[in-house]
């Protein structure tokens, strides 16, 4: 058994290499392996988002409070509120965060393959 007390896992700043504006990771769950569940919680402020990205074997945010956006490759911006779901497809290309004039805070759970849970690509350019 793993047992990490409430509080006691430090935040970290999402590095700017993968996030653009201020956002803070939170681990969940590191379980170590065979498992593959890795989980953590996000806190974008107003108009942070994530840069583009993919997971090899896909990602679910869940949407705890505020209000979030997300995009797929080639899809709309849809809006997130809490109690809202999302799962990306493996490999999918897809950008989430927070709408420009709202924080948003959400759960993300992913699996690694082979230790990759994760690819990281460029920054979100808007119009």
């Amino acid at each position: 058994m793993i047992y990490h007390k409430s509080g006691s896992r430090p935040e970290t700043p999402g590095p700017a290499q993968y996030f653009s504006g201020k956002v803070t990771l939170t681990p969940v769950i590191e379980a170590p392996e065979p498992a593959r569940v890795r989980a953590l919680v996000v806190s974008f402020a107003a108009g942070a988002r994530t840069f583009w990205h993919t997971h090899p074997l896909g990602q679910t945010i869940h949407i705890l409070s505020g209000h979030g956006q997300a995009q797929r490759e080639g899809g709309s911006v849809i809006d997130l509120l809490p109690g809202d779901t999302v799962f990306f497809e493996p490999g999918e290309r897809h950008w989430h965060g927070a709408a420009p004039e709202s924080d948003m805070v959400h759960f993300a759970f992913q699996e690694a393959e082979n230790g990759v849970s994760v690819t990281w690509q460029e920054a979100v350019v808007t119009g």
